[in-house]
């Protein structure tokens, strides 16, 4: 049919850009694209003679439904799209690839804190703050006022940002944290003992295994502990101070408390005991 071809060459064109809404909110790429072809569903099911604009009408649309599976805490995959219907299928690896890109580009730590918002506090913050959708548009979407959606967004903005700016200490403390975790990814052993202390402590209640800790000392068997290891860590505050999170797509998996004196590293405690993990409050950086 011409129509239902129109919609859909107007729908691919703003796949992707669906995409990143969607995965933004969800922070997992398959239930991202499960959105979105809901969105197709929705979209080649609906009269939108009255729509002015389809883009926007997409990205309400996507929201909507993204806020749907926040709200259940699960998915729905749909068994038949029909045969118009624009085929997003990729390979497996592809599939891990394309997240891993977004992931990164997004960045780790903000998706860490965007899935410790509440779902309305996580639509509304992403919709205005990283696609500058207006308040009064986003009001129906979470069954709000403009008022109250702009209330929402405040407050996870406040979660994600920290709240105040970092002071002349904590700046100093990330640029040592930054460096540490820039060798270490880099494989860069020279990088790693200029930043850590001669007697730098690293504890952790991972790795050991039977809630036992495991314990390093020394900047030589520090740096060769983490060289090449910390490729999904990044920076960021955790609980009110300097630390680092490690998370693989976006999902947490080790809290990282950094102790920096007189510009170098002097102690770590990597955990991934769930219930920390559970309680810890991360903001990016």
């Amino acid at each position: 049919m011409p129509e239902q071809n129109f919609l859909a060459e107007k729908f691919e064109a703003d796949r992707a850009r669906l995409r990143g809404v969607a995965y933004r909110m969800l922070g997992s790429l398959p239930e991202a694209e499960d959105a979105v072809q809901e969105a197709w569903l929705r979209l080649s099911r609906a009269d939108t003679s009255g729509v002015d604009n389809l883009s926007a009408w997409l990205t309400t649309v996507t929201s909507r439904v993204c806020l749907d599976m926040l709200r259940s805490k699960k998915s729905r995959r749909e068994d038949a799209m029909g045969e118009d219907a624009p085929e997003p299928s990729v390979s497996a690896e592809e599939a891990i690839e394309r997240e891993t890109i977004l992931a990164d580009s997004v960045g780790l730590a903000l998706l860490v804190v965007l899935q410790s918002l509440n779902p309305a506090e996580r639509i509304a913050f992403v919709l205005h703050d990283l696609f500058d959708m207006p308040f009064d548009q986003i009001a129906p979407i979470v069954d709000r006022t403009p008022d109250a959606a702009r209330q929402l967004a405040s407050r996870a903005r406040r979660r994600v940002r920290g709240g105040e700016a970092l002071d002349a200490g904590q700046v100093a403390q990330k640029s040592v944290v930054d460096a540490f975790l820039l060798a270490s990814r880099t494989g860069d052993m020279a990088g790693l003992m200029a930043v850590l202390d001669p007697n730098v402590v690293v504890r952790a209640d991972i790795f050991a295994g039977g809630g036992q800790t495991r314990e390093l000392r020394g900047a030589e068997k520090v740096a060769n502990f983490y060289n090449g290891l910390a490729q999904t860590a990044r920076t960021a505050l955790v609980d009110g101070a300097i630390g680092a999170v490690v998370a693989p797509l976006g999902k947490l998996y080790v809290v990282l408390d950094i102790r920096v004196e007189s510009g170098k590293v002097v102690e770590i405690f990597a955990s991934g005991d769930p219930d920390r993990l559970a309680s810890v409050e991360v903001s990016a950086l």
